[in-house]
């Protein structure tokens, strides 16, 4: 079954296009990376697929239910941290976890005894009192406690030390074996090429590129990095040129063969030839 799918989805804001005609498929059981620097249309996605803002055209369905018609049916099978964390000030963080699992029809108190443990989420005190790592802590809990067929997750990491962060895939990464759709979005690519299965690329408001993130990774594309002098114009297929005081680097994409040539009728003082990184190879995309 397909756990999200759009079909040319836009969201306007009068003449600005927050989403513009997207095209995106999640199927269940996926851990989904969704790409994208600020202002790319992550979040206006997200909130669109939540029924939190309206779609100006175009569809969408989670699990087979329309994001419009069947709204409150979809919402009980699915977990949301927002990117931005708030809640009733006066209450505390054990108030807000049993509030949130009321709403779910559930009892969800030893999942959520479970996670506040292995996040060190102190659910005495109060939420006005906490730290931004330990609001966003609390809002995983009750995004997760009722154990969700999918997970809506929004730049889910901020405000997580390191520590914290690892715990945190840990856990995602149980609940998806559990069988959990995740679709996180990110602007961090190095937490999409070390836990997500798929990505996908979000540019303007538009998917510039989908698929499984090794397939991503196999553009052909070498990162060759230098000191010297090499003419970068005598060949096409070079990219995202950086230069330093001591190193210069670029993504090739041409012939591998016609780049060894010019390498060694130029002169090269040291070189390297690797695989680029998610990273290198997502810029590479936006600067197309």
């Amino acid at each position: 079954m397909v756990a999200i799918k759009t079909d040319k989805l836009t969201k306007k804001y009068g003449d600005i296009y927050g989403i513009k005609e997207l095209d995106l498929t999640v199927k269940e059981g996926d851990f989904f990376g969704f790409i994208g620097p600020n202002g790319a249309g992550k979040s206006t996605t997200i909130r669109t697929l939540l029924g939190l803002i309206s779609p100006t055209s175009g569809s969408a369905t989670i699990f087979g239910m329309d994001i419009v018609k069947e709204h409150d049916k979809i919402l009980k099978d699915i977990g949301y941290l927002p990117s931005e964390i708030n809640f009733y000030n006066k209450m505390t963080v054990k108030d807000v976890i049993d509030f949130s699992a009321s709403l779910k029809h559930k009892d969800c108190s030893k999942k959520a005894a479970e996670l506040c443990e292995r996040l060190s989420l102190d659910t005495s005190k109060k939420v006005d009192e906490l730290s931004l790592g330990n609001r966003k802590k609390a809002g995983i809990v009750c995004a997760i406690q009722h154990q969700p067929k999918l997970l809506i997750l929004d730049e889910p990491t901020s405000g997580l030390d390191p520590l914290m962060q690892m715990e945190f895939f840990k856990i995602l990464t149980e609940e998806n074996l559990h069988g959990s759709t995740v679709f996180l979005s990110s602007h961090i690519l190095s937490e999409v090429q070390s836990y997500c299965q798929y990505a996908a690329f979000i540019k303007n408001g538009k998917i510039i590129v989908s698929d499984k993130v090794e397939k991503l990774e196999e553009t052909g594309a070498k990162k060759v990095s230098f000191v010297g002098n090499f003419d970068t114009s005598s060949l096409t297929g070079i990219s995202d040129i950086k230069q330093s005081d001591k190193m210069c680097s670029f993504l090739y994409t041409g012939d591998i063969k016609k780049l060894l040539k010019a390498l060694a009728e130029s002169d090269i003082k040291d070189l390297s030839i690797t695989e680029p990184t998610l990273e290198e190879i997502f810029m590479n995309y936006y600067e197309v």
